[in-house]
């Protein structure tokens, strides 16, 4: 059974992503991030980087993306990091969960039970 991406040809990952391994200390990406296409797939674009154009349509995570395109995130994070230089997509993390006050989830509860 072959893994995606992890089986690979190394060649073509470097080729991917043009020799780069790392995408630096200031990337916005993690494994939810939400990433939002901004522009069509433009011609002569390479075709990683139009796929991720047209599967982020919606927003979707970048774990989805690699998932989609069957490559590493690491890889997957590299070409995300050339789409956002350019313009073609943004990113942004999901919201956090409101903090609620626990006397009010403890009021909840008891209300519950007492249905």
């Amino acid at each position: 059974m072959s893994r995606p991406g992890r089986d690979d040809s190394p060649d073509r990952l470097y080729t991917l992503t043009g020799g780069r391994t790392g995408t630096g200390p200031d990337n916005p990406f993690d494994l939810v991030t939400l990433v939002v296409a901004e522009s069509e797939p433009a011609p002569g674009m390479q075709s990683e980087h139009a796929a991720i154009l047209r599967l982020a349509v919606l927003p979707t995570a970048v774990v989805e993306l690699a998932a989609e395109l069957r490559l590493p995130v690491s890889i997957v994070k590299v070409l995300l990091c050339d789409l956002l230089a350019a313009g073609r997509v943004s990113a942004r993390h999901p919201q956090k969960a409101a903090v609620y006050d626990p006397d009010i989830l403890e009021q909840v509860l008891v209300g519950l039970r007492n249905l």
